[in-house]
């Protein structure tokens, strides 16, 4: 994505109201290996917010589900102007790991699968639904993530067709943006 269309999301996130205590939520949902990440650390870098990746706290590979209620609690923490807590998921280990802090902020970007569910939709300002093609997102997440996501990809797809069927995010998307090759 060029610079031009974050510059015009960017006025489109001033328009926005903190629905979120002070804190102003944008969500970027979609599936797996669509871009999210990079569209994230972009739109952080040019509008200034703060990051939290769902990589981080999905509780393993059959965790999809349990996300949006951590992501819940931590945004109910930060609307009564508290610093959200969660623990970060230790992959290797595939167990809890450390505690994060999310403390308020003015910009604060979801970024992941789930971000956009229905229990979090209350404290967001702003979501977008990224997507590609199904096999320029395998391409990428086995490009990212390589051997370690392989054996788990129709996994997590499993869990994301029946997440999408039961939220219907990209019908409640603000903006809907393609990645695609």
């Amino acid at each position: 994505m060029n610079r031009h269309r974050y510059a015009e999301l960017s006025a489109l996130i001033a328009q926005r109201q903190p629905a979120c205590g002070t804190t102003t939520v944008i969500a970027l949902d979609g599936p797996s290996g669509a871009g999210k990440t990079s569209f994230a650390k972009e739109l952080a870098d040019v509008t200034g917010a703060d990051l939290l990746h769902l990589d981080d706290i999905y509780p393993g590979w059959h965790g999809l589900e349990a996300t949006p209620p951590l992501v819940r609690r931590v945004l109910d923490r930060i609307a009564a102007d508290e610093i959200g807590e969660v623990h970060r998921w230790d992959w290797e280990a595939d167990r809890p790991g450390a505690t994060m802090h999310v403390p308020p902020a003015p910009l604060l970007i979801l970024d992941g699968v789930g971000s956009g569910a229905s229990t979090i939709r209350p404290y967001l300002s702003l979501l977008l639904w990224v997507e590609a093609p199904v096999e320029a997102r395998r391409k990428r997440a086995l490009a990212r993530d390589g051997d370690v996501y392989a054996p788990f990809w129709e996994i997590w797809a499993e869990q994301e067709t029946r997440h999408f069927a039961a939220e219907q995010t990209r019908i409640h998307a603000d903006r809907i943006i393609d990645t695609g090759d």
